[in-house]
């Protein structure tokens, strides 16, 4: 340390007399580093960080006097050399450390001395990084290091290697790629690029690498790669294409998702012709001469987009294919158009939810009286009877003065019927027991009889609450912009005519089935967005019951919609409802008499109800774009099924697995969980997370007591 600044000292003593910006000489041997570093430091008015692993002597020695800026590019040069590098830290301080270590924390961007230790990314447009990485690596440093992203280059190194590094990327990341386009007169250009493509991969070019594109619209093939490949490969283009040029030929297409019977039309409005039926009928394997022709296309006056080229198109019903007997351009736009439109379309699953949830309560209160006299008395029949309560009085009335009759009958005659009245009252007793039976709630009544006239009286009070919660999800799955209809339900007999002649030898009646229960028709339509239009349809229909008592036409109960409507994937949409609140008061009294006050009650029926009605019906669509998708939803559904069944017997194996295994010799899905030991007792794990759960106020009115 003495000998370094006493050198120091006589180096600046000895340039005392030259310009402040070169007066620094270097005269040192075996000098530590570290106080090399510090006067270095002093010198240039820089911070440095020096790292622990930093040690060892130093030998400089100049010439002449330096500058401060040359001063320091010799103070950099000399770390170099002995394995250090000093790297950029922040607030513009150097960390003096091993260049070993140096990699990882050398700055991003160009230095401004050749001796830093700096990285730069280096962005290829035309070269495979990979290849570019292995043709600088012998340029990189031991300290440093290169490596290879998708298109670019990250080098850690001296900025001296890093410059001559970039001289070099510069000079091989050139566009040296011919390419050439290629208008074929007779082959397709899909066709042509498939071969010459599968050439390529295969190495049948010398493994030069080239791309292949078809350009179907305009008949033409571009070609990139290598000049000598392209120039092989659009030679084989022409010879194919030439080829090719062979006149009228014929066609096979089998069709792999779409109809043949729905294609066969728009290609021959295609070629400006329409469908006919052939000449005769053609025969069959079987000699059987009766069957159906196919059909074919027969010239008709329409106009055609291939000009006036004679073409043929027909399908084969057996194997779902089209045939084409045409020219080779015919063929290949024709085999375009098929291409195109035979493709797998995506399938959309329709659920749906119908919710009805109804309460309804009834009160009825009645009082029913009758009044007559028997023979000899001058009492005339009286009663009151009401619509709204059951029993009919009239019919109680005539069963209790029947029986009466009969008995003073029965004292007179000896016991002799011959006027029939024992078979009246028989009749009517029977009919007011039925009466009876046939009522609800509590009747509280009974006859008496004074002398010649009886009175009879019956109380009806009743209460009825009936509360439902119906829930249905019926669910279809279709191709898009195809119907689809699942019915679930039964059909009924509804008469619609009847007729008798006037001998009751010759009646008929006339009676049409009527479908009752569930209906779900839709037609998905996918958009180009992803959102799904609907055109739906949903029915629930039930039984009401008969009209009346007399006559035995049903009342039915139905719920429809139709509509069209746009619902985004997977989401849930109300379509429509009905919410229904229903009250009615009924009251029946015998006038004048029944406004009598307190007597009046006896002379009054008085009835109460209400009804509510909550309908609402939600749909879900989901496409299916994939065997995935639908595989996915199939094990959903499966293990609903499989868990409700384990849960109702779970010593056994659910029956569904059973099924598929024994019947349909399958495998069943496998990708659920298996059922829990035991279901009640399950609890699903819940994992913590980051979800905020805010308190909800209720109302005091829904507060449960």
């Amino acid at each position: 340390m003495k000998r370094l600044r006493i050198a120091l000292a006589l180096a600046l003593a000895s340039v005392s007399v030259t310009p402040a910006w070169s007066q620094y000489v270097l005269n040192l041997r075996e000098a530590d580093i570290r106080a090399f570093i510090e006067d270095a430091a002093r010198v240039t008015g820089r911070t440095f960080i020096i790292d622990s692993a930093v040690q060892g002597k130093v030998s400089v020695v100049t010439q002449r006097p330096l500058s401060r800026s040359e001063y320091f590019e010799l103070f950099l040069s000399t770390l170099r050399a002995n394995g250090l590098v000093a790297v950029p830290g922040p607030g513009g301080a150097l960390r003096i450390q091993p260049a070993s270590t140096a990699a990882s924390t050398a700055q991003v961007g160009r230095a401004t001395s050749p001796s830093s230790f700096v990285t730069e990314i280096f962005r290829l447009r035309n070269i495979d990084a990979a290849s570019a990485a292995e043709t600088v690596r012998p340029l990189v440093s031991k300290e440093g290091s290169v490596t290879a992203n998708r298109n670019s280059l990250i080098v850690v190194d001296f900025a001296d290697n890093i410059a001559r590094i970039r001289q070099i990327l510069a000079g091989i990341d050139r566009d040296t790629a011919a390419t050439q386009m290629l208008t074929l007169e007779n082959a397709g250009a899909r066709e042509i690029a498939e071969a010459l493509s599968t050439l390529v991969a295969a190495g049948g070019e010398g493994g030069a690498a080239a791309s292949v594109v078809p350009i179907d619209s305009s008949n033409s093939i571009a070609f990139r790669g290598d000049a000598a490949t392209v120039a092989r490969l659009m030679e084989m283009a022409r010879e194919l294409d030439e080829r090719a040029a062979s006149g009228t030929e014929l066609r096979v297409i089998f069709l792999e998702h779409a109809d043949a019977e729905q294609l066969l039309p728009v290609l021959q409005r295609l070629l400006g012709q329409a469908s006919g039926p052939t000449a005769g009928p053609a025969p069959v394997a079987n000699g059987d001469t009766n069957a159906p022709a196919p059909q074919a296309a027969s010239l008709s006056t329409g106009a055609s987009v291939f000009g006036n080229k004679a073409a043929v198109v027909t399908r084969f019903e057996g194997a779902n294919a089209i045939v084409i007997a045409a020219p080779n351009d015919v063929q290949r736009m024709l085999g375009e158009v098929i291409r195109q439109l035979d493709v797998r379309r995506a399938q959309v699953l329709v659920e749906a939810i119908i919710v009805e949830i109804s309460d309804t309560a009834a009160k009825q209160l009645g009082v029913q009286l009758f009044l007559s006299g028997l023979k000899g008395s001058n009492i005339p029949f009286a009663v009151t009877n009401y619509s709204n309560i059951t029993p009919n009085m009239n019919v109680v009335a005539g069963a209790v003065i029947a029986n009466e009759l009969r008995r003073d009958d029965d004292k007179d005659d000896d016991d002799d019927d011959s006027n029939g009245l024992g078979d009246l009252a028989d009749a009517l007793t029977e009919a007011a027991v039925g009466e009876i039976a046939g009522s609800s709630g509590a009747l509280i009544g009974g006859a008496f009889r004074s002398g010649n006239e009886v009175f009879g009286a019956i109380v009806n009070a009743v209460q009825r609450d009936n509360n439902s919660n119906i829930l249905s999800t019926p669910s279809i799955m279709t191709l898009d912009n195809q119907e689809a209809r699942i019915l679930v339900g039964q059909e009924i007999p509804i008469t619609t005519g009847e007729a008798l002649s006037d001998n009751f030898d010759n009646a008929f009646r006339t009676v049409q089935r009527q479908e009752i229960g569930i209906v779900l028709e839709v037609k998905p339509q996918i958009n180009a967005g992803g959102a799904i239009k609907l055109d739906l349809r949903q029915e629930v229909s039930s039984i009401a019951g008969p009209v009346s008592n007399n006559f035995n036409d049903l009342i039915l109960n139905k719920r429809e919609i139709e509509t069209t409507i746009t619902v985004d994937d997977g989401e849930i949409v109300g379509i429509g409802g009905l919410l229904d609140d229903n009250e009615r008061r009924t009251l029946e009294k015998i006038p004048f008499l029944g406004d009598i006050p307190l007597l009046g009650e006896l002379f009054k029926s008085r009835g109460r109800s209400r009804a509510k009605t909550n309908l609402m019906v939600f749909i879900r669509p989901t496409i299916m774009r994939s065997a995935d998708d639908a595989r996915a939803m199939t094990e959903r559904r499966y293990g609903y099924i499989r868990g409700m069944q384990y849960q109702r017997n779970p010593d056994r194996e659910p029956s569904i697995d059973e099924l598929v295994r024994d019947y349909m010799g399958a495998v069943p899905p496998r990708s659920l969980a298996p059922p829990p030991t035991d279901p009640r007792l399950y609890a699903p794990a819940v994992e913590p997370g980051d979800a905020v759960v805010d308190p909800v106020p209720v109302p005091q009115s829904q507060v449960p007591r």
